[in-house]
């Protein structure tokens, strides 16, 4: 990690009432309490920068630099301008569905949206109550929360947090003469979609599996516990005929998307051309505003949901098929999300290593470990991978665009 930091989340004590509502709420311990003098202050080393402290604060006292509450409304307030949307659909970046799967989700809820506000976030559990209310009072009619289920949630609390707020905000709202269907709430989690009939029953997912969420079957195909998968991708990497995958991240559109940016920037003449591969918790300003941070340099970015879905064969079927470098951004060990089977994440990137090296590749793929408390320095290292490659002469595509 760089030493250099932006300070992401600060008590101001002016504003602190010494409630230590923060310290009771924050998943990581990372809200330190003086028991004497009762003075709370933020360990930037624990913190995740999840937010739920700062969206739990009384006294706004907590600064955030991700996400804070006049950026959201001022969000809101800009798109309502727009398209004169009446509802909000809260997304937790765990679940992160595209706009076609928001709509698939809703319409199993009995809800049929065409005209809404996307709003993302790190976790729901981040979100004010005031916020909701200023919404509202702005003209939306309808806010609809898609959370992950609780034992999904990333940030261990906030789902079950954020459900309490609304639940509790929609008795006030009802209380005001607001209709009762005014806040919705929608469980969600990304699972892995499972063929079947493309199985050959090699058992290599059931091994793999670090949630142990995959069994085995003498006499038929592998059985998926949906209860317990935390969509961490690790199954889908070993499956050797991609009978199972991860919703949103299936193999062909996930080759399918950088393929074809590659042959958009090469027509266009851009050069060099970088595909970073971004761990949805280790970067948050470049994956929620890619024209700003990563267009410009000529940067085409893939969310990946964590460190054990990197596939290495997609990072050398990108050098193949137009592109100069790769750059792949996740977590640190201490920070993972989902911490189980990082091993075999760490043992996948060195059998990537050799394989380029040996083909003469490897200087032009980079890891990098960031994470949102470090604000600033995700810029910096594609900045200097970007400077790297541009000293490499351009690459030509060796085949078609398939693995």
């Amino acid at each position: 990690m760089d030493e250099e930091q932006t300070v992401v989340v600060n008590i101001n004590q002016d504003y602190c009432s010494r409630c230590s509502i923060c310290h009771s709420v924050c998943p990581y311990e990372a809200v330190r309490r003086d028991p004497e003098t009762g003075r709370v202050e933020i360990d930037v080393q624990k913190c995740q920068v999840c937010g739920i402290c700062y969206s739990a604060c009384p006294s706004f006292a907590i600064e955030i630099l991700y996400y804070d509450y006049n950026s959201l409304v001022g969000y809101v307030e800009e798109l309502r301008n727009k398209t004169s949307a009446e509802t909000i659909v809260l997304m937790c970046r765990g679940n992160s569905p595209s706009t076609r799967e928001v709509e698939e989700i809703l319409t199993e809820q009995g809800l049929s949206l065409k005209n809404y506000i996307p709003l993302r976030l790190p976790c729901s559990g981040r979100v004010p109550t005031e916020f909701i209310f200023k919404v509202l009072g702005l003209g939306v009619k309808n806010v609809v929360s898609i959370q992950c289920e609780d034992l999904f949630c990333r940030f261990k609390e906030g789902t079950k947090i954020n459900t309490r707020r609304l639940f509790l905000g929609r008795k006030v709202l009802e209380e005001l003469g607001f209709a009762k269907d005014a806040i919705r709430v929608v469980k969600y989690s990304r699972k892995v979609v499972y063929d079947t009939l493309k199985c050959v029953g090699c058992d290599k997912c059931v091994f793999i599996c670090p949630y142990k969420a995959i069994e085995a079957d003498h006499f038929a195909t592998p059985k998926i516990l949906y209860d317990y998968c935390m969509g961490c991708g690790a199954c889908a990497l070993v499956c050797p005929h991609h009978a199972i995958q991860l919703k949103g991240f299936e193999f062909e559109n996930v080759l399918r998307r950088y393929c074809d940016s590659a042959v958009r920037l090469k027509a266009e003449g851009k050069s060099p051309l970088i595909l970073v591969f971004c761990c949805q918790w280790s970067e948050f300003s470049a994956l929620d505003n890619p024209e700003a941070v990563l267009f410009k340099r000529n940067a085409v970015t893939l969310e990946i949901p964590c460190f054990k879905a990197l596939d290495p064969v997609h990072v050398v079927n990108a050098l193949m098929n137009g592109f100069d470098g790769v750059l792949a951004i996740v977590c640190s060990a201490e920070d993972c999300k989902l911490q189980e089977g990082r091993d075999t994440a760490e043992r996948n990137v060195a059998v990537l290593k050799d394989f380029l090296k040996k083909a003469g590749l490897l200087e032009r793929f980079e890891l990098f470990e960031a994470s949102p408390r470090n604000s600033g320095t995700f810029e910096k290292k594609l900045d200097e991978f970007m400077r790297k490659i541009s000293a490499l002469p351009s690459l030509k595509p060796m085949k078609g665009c398939k693995p």
